[in-house]
């Protein structure tokens, strides 16, 4: 395949100092999405099989507009239910719509207002890095002069301007996930499809990815679908969580509803004093106690009518000073254990 633009390029400034893309700022030409509903996404009986082998089953489920973690394990069904809010395959039966739209009959006019980055790579060879975004942006039904604007503009938000005239098989992991995100979002999607965009980088460049996408999370009148496995990200990025396990949904709802505090659990820490007495008179008063090894510390679940009074009283009596006493939050880990395991 030929060089993509280079006429175009040579008509576009490449100077130093692109601002950043503005989020709330559209494309020229770029239409606005027509919703009516307030839905993000709407599934209605979803099943989806592989042959013998079921995906997805029974999915109903609405979604609203808000930066969403699609929680699950390798084989949850989260890759199968992205690409069915892509259009990209029908469910074998049920119906999805996507901001207002049905996904099977109005897939290819939805596919303008959303940017999927793949897991997987998908780069042309032979192309430069800026020449591959504008051509996403071209495909996308971006002007060619708009779409290698935006492009620059894109790339240099990302931290790729540098490097921007390099060619695909010259760029490092990090890069290459950097551009596949610069691809998926030089349109200024109105929804954004990330499918596990932190999969293969080392930390330090995980930590500039999840960044990156904090900001785009805030986009107002926006939204984010990031599918992970990793639910520490989920955590720092999203609003909102659609639990998955073997095809099955198990949870759909607010993050912080999700892994709220729970009241009868309590972290306890102390400074000094007779903690094994302490301790050993909480349990002789039905509260269950865990400690933290290497740590004046301990996890306790009281049972019903307990007062945190009955603490500072027992510590007293045993000469121990606590400095803390806080509702023990489950993290989203231990509630994507507890939802697997019951």
């Amino acid at each position: 395949m030929g060089r993509v633009g280079d006429d175009n390029r040579k008509s576009i400034a490449a100077s130093e100092g692109h601002e950043p893309p503005d989020p709330t700022n559209r494309v020229p030409g770029m239409k606005a999405v027509d919703v009516a509903s307030p839905w993000l996404f709407e599934l209605h009986q979803v099943t989806h099989r592989y042959g013998q082998t079921l995906a997805l089953s029974d999915l109903t489920v609405q979604i609203p507009i808000d930066s969403i973690g699609l929680v699950g394990q390798n084989g949850a069904g989260k890759s199968t239910l992205m690409q069915i809010l892509l259009g990209l395959i029908r469910p074998t039966q049920g119906s999805a719509r996507v901001l207002g739209r049905d996904v099977g009959t109005q897939g290819v006019a939805l596919r303008g207002t959303v940017g999927y980055m793949s897991e997987r790579e998908a780069f042309v060879p032979g192309l430069k890095g800026i020449e591959y975004v504008a051509l996403a942006g071209q495909l996308s039904g971006m002007s060619s002069r708009q779409a290698w604007r935006r492009a620059h503009e894109t790339l240099s938000y990302l931290g790729l301007e540098e490097a921007r005239y390099r060619y695909l098989e010259e760029y490092s992991v990090g890069m290459k996930q950097r551009l596949k995100l610069a691809a998926a979002m030089v349109h200024d999607p109105d929804l954004l499809l990330l499918d596990e965009p932190t999969s293969g980088l080392d930390p330090e460049g995980r930590n500039a990815m999840l960044n990156v996408l904090s900001v785009l999370a805030t986009r107002p009148n926006k939204a984010l679908i990031l599918s992970s496995h990793l639910l520490s990200d989920v955590e720092r990025i999203c609003h909102w969580t659609v639990i998955l396990d073997q095809g099955r949904l198990l949870h759909s709802g607010p993050l912080e509803g999700l892994r709220s505090s729970r009241p009868s659990q309590y972290l306890l820490r102390w400074q000094s004093g007779r903690a094994d007495d302490f301790l050993a008179s909480l349990n002789a008063r039905d509260v269950q106690v865990t400690p933290i090894a290497g740590e004046n510390a301990a996890r306790v679940k009281v049972p019903s009518g307990w007062t945190n009074q009955t603490f500072f009283r027992e510590a007293r009596h045993h000469e121990v000073v606590l400095t803390g006493l806080v509702a023990d939050e489950d993290d989203l880990q231990a509630v994507y254990q507890r939802l697997v395991l019951k």
